[in-house]
């Protein structure tokens, strides 16, 4: 599948970008000045949701008063220096879409993350110019855990389930692709060793990093 693939669907955080570890501080930062330490399973409660499903969440989880648009203005705020200035493509993703371009494969983001952050991350890694679309989760009805998104991202790119490969780090992500019809890598992340075994018999490829697909 991957010598005869025509798109490519790459989820963002974790997959492309080595960013994850900005949302883990970011949960320690908000949950402790509330008194709150990160709860061992928080990570994976949250970690599909878009960004107000998160909040919603949270403010549920921990009866916080605060609404789910000021939690998102919190995150926010945090991560938008870190995505602009700190954060970093994963070994070997910038050579793997180049190669993917060569190929003339067409080339999608299925993300939850928010334009605002993503977007000038790529671009100073230059790569941003190498999509052909991108799909966020607030643009579809269903979170990750569904092929809502990858649907949506391989239909903008004007080609079927068959023809794409979805890349992820995270089991809700791979679960959604496959019940899409959509043959997927998995991409090893440490912050979702937690579910690495479940990813790795799930995925119908499992990589470390891109270099094994160099």
């Amino acid at each position: 599948m991957l010598a005869s693939m025509k798109g490519a669907i790459f989820d963002l955080d974790g997959t492309l970008l080595d960013s994850m570890g900005v949302w883990r501080q970011i949960d320690i930062v908000f949950l402790g000045k509330r008194g709150f330490r990160v709860p061992d399973d928080y990570l994976k409660a949250i970690t599909a949701k878009n960004f107000s499903d998160a909040a919603a969440y949270t403010i549920a989880r921990f009866e916080l008063p605060e609404t789910e648009e000021a939690v998102v203005d919190e995150w926010f705020s945090m991560a938008i220096d870190a995505y602009a200035n700190d954060v970093k493509l994963k070994p070997y993703v910038r050579e793997y879409i180049e190669k993917l371009k060569q190929r003339g494969i067409k080339i999608a983001a299925a993300t939850s993350s928010d334009r605002r952050l993503f977007e000038p991350c790529l671009r100073r890694h230059g790569i941003y110019e190498f999509f052909d679309a991108f799909v966020v989760t607030t643009e579809v009805r269903r979170a990750k855990g569904f092929p809502d998104v990858y649907q949506k991202a391989a239909e903008r790119l004007k080609l079927t389930e068959s023809d794409c490969i979805v890349y992820e780090d995270i089991l809700k992500g791979i679960e959604g692709a496959k019940m899409g019809g959509f043959y997927t890598v998995g991409v090893e992340d440490i912050h979702s060793c937690y579910e690495k075994e479940e990813i790795r018999r799930l995925s119908d490829r499992y990589i470390v990093s891109f270099q094994e697909l160099l």
